[in-house]
């Protein structure tokens, strides 16, 4: 299989050179140039993928390690994803994936029908594009959701959502849930943490929910002194319940210094409670704690009564009060996401699978 196929997001600019229209960074790149992701190279004049059907491995996972809450709960997801990202995140937390610059990372290659039918032989509902993000190998993920919607899967993407309008329309029409991360809301820590911006991310969450039917929830990993105070929290959650609505689960995760960001201190677990509670405060229905041991901000609850809807122990399913709608058992309100008629029984197992011996 060639992992060197053409893309369709570029142009030449007027000094000669070729524009990467992907996403918002607009890499300009001359002959044999690769762009900051790594993943896409000027060729012949033109913008190339450079790793289509070669990944950095493969493992079923529970969904809610995406984290999904509301998408298809307790079921297993078959996760991959390649090298390279297009934002250069300081605490980077897969750094060993998404900054790879070394071949051996995407030793395992894999058509995509060859990933649909795996995943779809090991137990999986769902194929995730996740551990680097998927914009910038959506050739390779569009074709993969392809073939997994053919068998009947779901797709899941995690991203961080820096992705230009028109490919931006073009990778959501394939995608069933999507897990944004939101890195902070200041422009100011996106420019000095991430070298992107705030602005583009916030568009892209928007159109996913105003535009699109594609189950969105939202990731925020605090990280303490930079993204952590109650102001922040407090417009980030304010915001989400004006523009996306109460209903878009929202998860606080707790960061660990990694990468480039090894002097700062882990995220203490209360600063997630206090986040939570933060934004519960503000009228978000759904909102929990990631990263740490905390059945309370794992578990999911009715928005109107307040009944425990879905107990978790880390990924581990625990109660289970929805009703085959996905209405709350006591006072049948509704609860939001897409609900099975009834849990998914994966659990918490990790499933590694190598391509080449399946």
């Amino acid at each position: 299989m060639d992992s060197i196929i053409p893309t369709k997001y570029w142009h030449q600019t007027d000094d000669g050179r070729i524009q990467c229209d992907v996403c918002p960074r607009a890499c300009k790149l001359h002959e044999g140039q690769q762009g900051l992701c790594y993943v896409r190279a000027c060729l012949n004049n033109e913008i190339v993928l450079t790793t289509y059907g070669r990944s950095s491995g493969f493992c079923v996972d529970p969904v809610e390690k995406k984290p999904l809450n509301h998408f298809m709960p307790g079921t297993g997801t078959l996760s991959f994803g390649t090298a390279g990202c297009n934002l250069a995140c300081k605490f980077c937390q897969n750094w060993d994936i998404s900054k790879s610059r070394e071949m051996d990372t995407l030793a395992d290659e894999a058509a995509p029908e060859k990933i649909a039918a795996v995943a779809k032989s090991a137990g999986a509902k769902s194929v995730s594009f996740t551990y680097n993000d998927p914009v910038i190998f959506m050739e390779y993920a569009i074709d993969v959701a392809r073939a997994c919607h053919t068998l009947g899967l779901k797709t899941i993407a995690v991203s961080a959502g820096y992705i230009c309008p028109e490919p931006r329309k073009a990778f959501f029409s394939y995608i069933d849930a999507v897990n944004i991360d939101l890195k902070a809301f200041t422009d100011e820590f996106y420019f000095k943490q991430t070298g992107a911006h705030l602005a583009p991310v916030l568009e892209t969450l928007e159109y996913i929910k105003n535009e699109t039917s594609v189950w969105l929830e939202i990731t925020t990993l605090l990280i303490p002194g930079l993204n952590d105070s109650d102001t922040e929290i407090n417009a980030l959650s304010q915001w989400i319940k004006n523009h996306l609505g109460p209903d878009v689960p929202l998860h606080f995760s707790a960061y660990h210094p990694d990468w480039k960001m090894r002097a700062i201190p882990a995220t203490p677990a209360d600063t997630l409670v206090r986040a939570r509670s933060i934004a519960l405060k503000n009228g978000l229905h759904y909102v929990y704690t990631g990263n740490i041991h905390n059945e309370e901000g794992d578990s999911s609850y009715c928005h109107h009564c307040g009944k425990k809807v879905i107990g978790r122990d880390w990924y581990k399913l625990t109660d289970w009060h929805l009703d085959k709608k996905g209405n709350c058992e006591v006072c049948n309100a509704s609860f939001a996401g897409v609900i099975l008629p009834a849990p998914g029984d994966w659990g918490p197992r990790r499933l590694p699978i190598q391509m080449k011996y399946q």
